[in-house]
């Protein structure tokens, strides 16, 4: 197996760095670089309306939606080289979640309907999966949808909703048969957040800043069409939809900016007279992580050799989740230590400050959500040692 890029995909590489170099936006990239949210939402969907303009707003999905039509290894490289240029992330809850179920298990109209509105930014999709004690167990979920005519009642409440303030649409998992077996009785709704009964309340994170929301559901109507799939079998939607999530939260692009910035860091910081960069101890650290780094993303290539011999991912997806997410908060973990005693001013000089905290609390729930890592792993010896 040859892991190495062909003379083509490095071209390609170098064509998508220029135009990010040419077209992501200063004051965009700016406010990525320092790690300032205040304009999050503008700033991915005009990041998105530009690749779209380029024909280049959705690399993951097939021509026949609109999308590229790239290789596995044309979406990493692409993907790596905007995380590098300090680019918005394109919104995963519409690209890369919900529209491949709309793609497998919608029906045309469905497809007609949602897919070009996600593809140009015109709607902005959040997840309705969590639910208070009901994460990663996740088919314990009690929201209600009742059949009433040509609509679906729902009641409920789901939790961890991330952007939710800025969606136009929510995914969800809905109980429409409480008297079956947990998994068979879950279908998945399609709900147009401006629905009367519709309530959104603020959760707090440990920085301070807002991020996700608890959703209330009074009443709301949802029409039948909203249904994707078969009444009751919404649990395979939600299966394939956590296998794309998974493997996109094992974030190399990031880890490896990330991993970067650690090092200038080191380089710049003054411990005992030099600097922290030629402490044997903490360039050990540096070095260490930076290996793992390296064997996550060959995990990664290995898992899109596989796919291109149309082998489907096993266990792979829940490793590249394990390891991408705990590689990328032991970064953020050496950067803070790195600040040394500037992390306790949070608001300090510069953009390593406040970045690297922020980002060090942020990133504590990447080995939570998507289905805990402890969940993973059993998922793994399930699939590999068939426990």
């Amino acid at each position: 197996m040859d892991l190495n890029f062909s003379p083509e995909e490095l071209a390609f590489r170098d064509e998508v760095r220029a135009f990010v170099a040419a077209h992501l936006p200063d004051d965009i990239q700016g406010r990525v670089r320092r790690g300032d949210e205040s304009q999050v939402a503008d700033d991915i969907r005009r990041w998105q309306k530009i690749l779209h303009a380029h024909g280049w707003g959705a690399v993951m999905w097939p021509r026949e939606f609109g999308g590229t039509g790239w290789d596995k290894t044309r979406q990493f490289l692409f993907e790596i080289e905007c995380a590098a240029a300090d680019a918005p992330i394109q919104l995963p809850f519409g690209l890369k979640m919900v529209a491949p179920v709309i793609m497998r298990y919608g029906t045309p109209e469905q497809q007609q309907r949602f897919l070009p509105r996600i593809l140009d930014g015109s709607h902005w999709w959040c997840q309705g999966y969590s639910e208070p004690g009901s994460g990663s167990d996740l088919a314990s979920l009690k929201t209600r949808a009742e059949r009433d005519g040509d609509h679906y009642v729902v009641n409920g409440q789901k939790a961890w909703n991330t952007l939710g303030q800025h969606a136009d649409w929510i995914f969800c998992l809905v109980r429409t048969d409480p008297d079956a077996k947990p998994q068979r009785g879950i279908s998945f709704l399609l709900i147009d957040m401006r629905t009367p009964g519709i309530r959104l309340q603020p959760t707090r994170l440990l920085d301070g800043t807002y991020e996700v929301n608890e959703v209330f559901f009074d009443n709301v109507r949802v029409p039948v069409g909203n249904l994707v799939g078969e009444e009751n079998a919404g649990w395979t939607c939600a299966k394939f939809l956590l296998g794309h999530e998974r493997t996109n939260i094992a974030g190399i692009g990031a880890s490896r900016r990330e991993l970067a910035r650690l090092r200038r860091m080191a380089a710049e910081a003054v411990r005992d007279g030099r600097p922290l960069a030629e402490d044997p101890v903490f360039a050990a650290r540096i070095a260490q992580v930076a290996l793992e780094l390296r064997a996550l993303e060959v995990t990664n290539l290995r898992v899109i050799f596989a796919e291109a011999r149309q082998q489907a991912p096993g266990p792979e997806a829940s490793m590249l989740k394990i390891r991408g997410t705990e590689i990328l908060q032991r970064i953020t973990e050496l950067q803070v230590e790195a600040l040394g005693a500037r992390a306790l001013e949070y608001e300090g000089d510069g953009e390593d400050v406040p970045r690297a905290v922020g980002q060090y609390m942020n990133l504590r729930k990447l080995s939570i959500y998507g289905g805990s890592n402890e969940i993973q792993r059993n998922i793994i010896a399930q699939m590999v040692l068939q426990l």
